[in-house]
């Protein structure tokens, strides 16, 4: 089971979402449990004040060091700074790294992650101590690290077994093995003229899966050329991108970065 503890200004953000679709699936099969921790209640005064004006001056308010010690000390049992092996704390921000699928599979293996919710101007530094990673979810500002923590909690829930009743389709996702996927149809197949590929009618799976990986090579090279270039290409692979007249596909991982990764 993967435990999730939320720390955050406002739990009520995350009530609908927490309650719905995969994520709920994932706490009923017991394989997932989330924790909603508010901040306020390790405020330091009658009003469970846990923000403060910043040393130097300057605009905006800065959520204190003191209220996560003490948050964090419930929560992992005992001094931050002395915390176990299989417990990871990590913290949203615009100022972390991006967070991705690679990332993702990582932390799904995880047993107990608490997530520190920022707000206002930002974090006291000091309260980095205690963290072990910073993660953004793009090069853009929010308003606090809510949202950024449900997409993180959706991501990871998908990933752990009995969340899917068919796991299989989390493996053909964008993203789980290097490459955007496969374009997918449904019934009807055609439409005013629009029709579904006929590999796909075939009932002819080496093809079919055969398409799906050109597919998704192409996707991938046209409107993600940075994960193209990275992707580990098998000597079958390439072989498959030649029978079907694609070998430029290969010479692009070279010609945009200067190599090709999968030539040691």
């Amino acid at each position: 089971m993967l435990k999730i503890d939320v720390v955050t200004l406002f739990p009520s953000n995350f009530y609908d979402v927490l309650q719905s679709s995969i994520v709920k699936n994932a706490q009923k099969a017991g394989v997932l449990r989330i924790k909603l921790v508010s901040l306020r209640k390790y405020g330091r005064d009658k009003h469970q004040s846990v923000d403060d004006t910043p040393y130097g001056g300057g605009a905006g308010m800065v959520l204190g060091v003191e209220p996560f010690y003490k948050c964090l000390r419930d929560l992992l049992g005992c001094d931050p700074e002395k915390k176990s092996s299989d417990q990871k704390v990590l913290m949203t921000g615009a100022d972390g790294c991006v967070y991705n699928q690679r990332l993702a599979l990582e932390l799904a293996q995880e047993q107990h992650i608490v997530l520190l919710c920022g707000h206002f101007k930002g974090i006291d530094e000091r309260v980095l101590e205690y963290v072990d990673g910073v993660l953004s979810i793009g090069d853009y500002v929010l308003s606090g690290g809510e949202l950024p923590a449900l997409v993180i909690i959706d991501s990871l829930a998908r990933l752990l077994p009995g969340a899917v009743s068919d796991y299989e389709s989390i493996r053909s996702d964008s993203h789980y093995e290097g490459l955007l996927g496969a374009p997918v149809y449904t019934r009807p197949a055609e439409l005013k003229g629009y029709n579904v590929p006929e590999v796909l009618l075939s009932g002819n799976h080496k093809m079919i899966s055969e398409w799906r990986f050109l597919e998704a090579a192409k996707k991938t090279a046209e409107r993600r050329p940075d994960l193209w270039c990275e992707y580990p290409l098998a000597e079958n692979q390439k072989k498959l991108l030649k029978k079907y007249k694609m070998g430029k596909l290969i010479e692009e991982r070279k010609s945009d970065h200067g190599f090709d990764p999968t030539v040691k």
